[in-house]
């Protein structure tokens, strides 16, 4: 039975320990000392939130969102109604067509808008990184695991075969036997 990180590493992934890196160094660790490596991610990384971060999702959400659309096209729709009737019934309009004020408004949005939508991209990114090597460091226990058990299973076999092979030759030798009395 294995216990050290080192023979793990030396057997099963055919390479010196002190050769791998940090996070296949944990693995095989975690696999010598018979512990579990997977863990929630997603709350480890929430706790790192910050106030500002977690705003920016909420703006990222929002703005990507049905809503945000619906609402952001019904001003659209009320502005432009509302200059043009203002237009048509006064003679005048507090923004003429073709709406400047109102694209003024749409870039500002934008201008703010913009890098707020990709820092959430960026966590989002960053989130998604450390769950692949989550899923890596997973994935590579599992495999080690299932070497380990295919060893194991290999011995238990070479083993069972042994034992056939002693209960053959002892009934072997036990035909033999009845076979030279019967001739006798």
């Amino acid at each position: 039975m294995m216990k050290k990180p080192e023979d793990i590493a030396e057997r099963l992934l055919g390479v010196p320990y002190e050769s791998l890196d940090e996070r296949t160094k944990k693995v095989a660790r975690h696999v010598a000392e018979r512990k579990h490596i997977a863990r929630n991610t997603a709350k480890e990384f929430d706790a790192k939130t910050t106030m500002g971060q977690q705003a920016a999702d909420a703006v990222a959400t929002f703005g990507g969102s049905w809503t945000f659309i619906t609402i952001f096209a019904a001003i659209l729709v009320v502005w432009i109604s509302l200059n043009s009737y203002i237009l048509v019934k006064y003679d005048k309009s507090f923004d003429a067509y073709p709406y400047i004020l109102l694209n003024l408004f749409l870039s500002m949005l934008a201008a703010i808008q913009a890098p707020i939508i990709l820092m959430s991209q960026n966590r989002q990114a960053e989130k998604d990184r450390l769950n692949a090597e989550h899923d890596y460091e997973v994935n590579l226990k599992a495999e080690l695991e299932i070497m380990l058990l295919h060893e194991k299973v290999d011995l238990l076999r070479e083993g069972q075969w042994g034992e056939l092979l002693a209960i053959q030759k002892e009934q072997l030798e036990l035909l033999g036997d009845l076979i030279e009395k019967k001739i006798v």
